[in-house]
């Protein structure tokens, strides 16, 4: 007897070729439901559909057509088992040796900006992950293909030996059930969070609190395989979360080579930066996840520039990030230095000849660098024994918020400097110092154990160009001694958060040297 296959699939990306495959070259008879019938059919590929096989026709406008006993009896029987035999033949039902099946596009829907809660709902696969599962359970007599990009493997199994090895069929059942896993992950994860389907489109603004879920399933599918991780001896490698490549699996690289662990962990801070600043060209150039530049122009090329005399030792081997296509000029400039990546979102054609001189430079296009919020809603850390999940820090913040606490008041020129500084401090290592004037940082302190050694480091950077700049901190000054060694290099305004119990003394400092205090109420610490 002819061996059977159940072809049921959302996706019909090689469908036709495959059936026809199995068909052809292996005598197979196949089973179908829906539009897999139809288009097998319209192919003039024979196809028995599965409501004539069943006997049962689809009902419910298609929401119950596979789920009968002669299609799960077929696929479950185990051909070992004299009942499981003798029930096969006592009710009429033929054994499947292969189960195609892949599921309604749920990820792809619920990604729709205006997606209705009912719309989603109807994109809840049930009988397919029903097969799945059952084919799956029952890989020790036949085998599930969840993919298209499994059909090939599949015939070449059958090409090579004349059936389908057990260990073929044990790969293709563990990856259903992560298939299935996933698909379940992320409807609970859309009806965990469907209150605010819609009304994350762009970041929250300050003040704005979420609850988070009290479940919280990680799951992610490999992209690839990296050299190492951090150093040498750490295996590691590049997972995507979701069916559909989004955030870094989106983008397209033109040149350069693999992308490595830290690239992939330096970009991704980058990005974060980059996304902060929309209505002019920004540039940020980042060393170990900390901005050694950033800086905004009249041009892209003006605001790299900038960016790259902040600090243009540490710009050396950095990672580049630009809101704006990279045009010639700023890739002449990017050439002149030792980089590591660069990203943006486009690259006119003149500009990508002249990066080509320097192949080894990785240069990606990510089309929404500039606009992508978090891809996560959550931050995830991994520690003994289970792992921490915080909400983004993707506040917005809003000067009408921050409070003017000193004599003096911050001109419009000056809190637009402030709100600048501080957009980057906020992605800066804590204790995070940053220095800037003309919307360009001048020194930065990161990642220091107190606040007073970040200050010098930032001021010691900045140097003479300090006179006239503002000083941003991500966490309050307990004591005034940063707020005088700020004055005496120059600073004529700083802002903070505020909230230590010696704010008082800060201020104090702050209007008898003259100078400007703004606290945001927020503090932005990155551990």
């Amino acid at each position: 007897m002819a061996r059977l296959a159940l072809l049921s699939v959302s996706d019909k990306t090689g469908l036709i070729d495959f059936a026809r495959s199995l068909v052809e070259e292996f005598g197979f008879e196949i089973v179908s439901s829906g539009g897999t019938a139809q288009a097998i059919q319209a192919a003039g590929i024979p196809v028995t559909k599965v409501a004539d096989y069943t006997g049962s026709p689809e009902i419910l406008g298609g929401r119950v057509k596979t789920l009968h006993p002669r299609i799960h009896g077929g696929i479950l029987a185990r051909r070992d088992v004299p009942q499981d035999v003798s029930d096969l033949e006592a009710n009429d039902i033929r054994p499947f040796d292969l189960v195609a099946v892949n599921l309604y596009p749920f990820e792809q829907t619920i990604a729709k900006p205006d997606v209705t809660l009912a719309e989603a709902v109807e994109q809840i696969d049930i009988g397919g992950p029903a097969m799945i599962r059952a084919a799956a359970k029952n890989f020790a007599h036949l085998t599930v293909l969840c993919e298209p990009a499994m059909y090939a493997t599949y015939l070449q199994e059958l090409r090579q030996q004349g059936e389908v090895s057990f260990e073929f069929r044990a790969a293709c059942a563990q990856k259903a059930f992560w298939h299935t896993s996933n698909y379940d992950r992320a409807i609970a994860s859309f009806l965990g969070s469907r209150e605010s389907v819609g009304a994350r489109s762009s970041a929250p603004v300050q003040g704005s609190r979420e609850e988070l879920p009290q479940q919280l399933a990680i799951s992610g599918k490999q992209v690839q395989s990296l050299r190492y991780g951090e150093n040498p001896h750490q295996p590691a490698a590049w997972y995507q979360t979701g069916t559909s490549a989004t955030g870094w699996a989106a983008a397209t690289k033109l040149q350069g080579k693999e992308l490595s662990y830290n690239n992939l962990v330096d970009l991704e801070a980058a990005r974060r930066i980059i996304t902060e600043f929309t209505d002019l060209p920004a540039a940020t150039i980042i060393k170990h996840t900390n901005p050694c530049g950033t800086a905004l122009g009249t041009t892209i090329s003006e605001a790299y520039e900038k960016a790259f005399n902040a600090d243009s030792v540490s710009a050396f081997g950095g990672i580049v990030a630009l809101n704006r296509a990279i045009d010639a000029a700023t890739a002449t400039a990017l050439t002149k230095t030792f980089l590591e990546c660069v990203v943006a979102p486009e690259c006119e054609p003149e500009a990508r000849e002249i990066l080509a001189s320097k192949s080894k430079v990785r240069v990606l296009i990510l089309p929404n660098v500039e606009t992508l919020h978090e891809t996560s809603l959550h931050t995830i850390k991994a520690i003994a024994g289970g792992f921490l999940v915080q909400a983004s820090d993707d506040l917005v913040a809003d000067t009408k918020q921050w409070q003017m606490v000193t004599e003096k008041q911050p001109t419009p020129a000056q809190l637009e400097e402030l709100l600048f500084a501080w957009k980057v401090c906020k992605h800066v290592k804590s204790n995070a110092i940053v220095v800037s004037r003309d919307r360009a940082t001048l020194g930065v302190g990161a990642g220091q154990m107190n606040r007073v050694g970040s200050v010098q480091i930032a001021l010691e950077q900045a140097g003479e160009k300090a006179q006239g700049a503002v000083l941003a901190s991500d966490g309050f000054f307990p004591f005034d001694d940063s707020v005088k060694t700020a004055a005496a290099a120059g600073i004529t305004a700083i802002v903070q958060p505020g909230g230590s119990l010696r704010d008082a003394d800060s201020v104090k400092a702050a209007n008898e040297l003259g100078i400007v205090m703004v606290l945001t109420g927020v503090r932005h610490f990155l551990h």
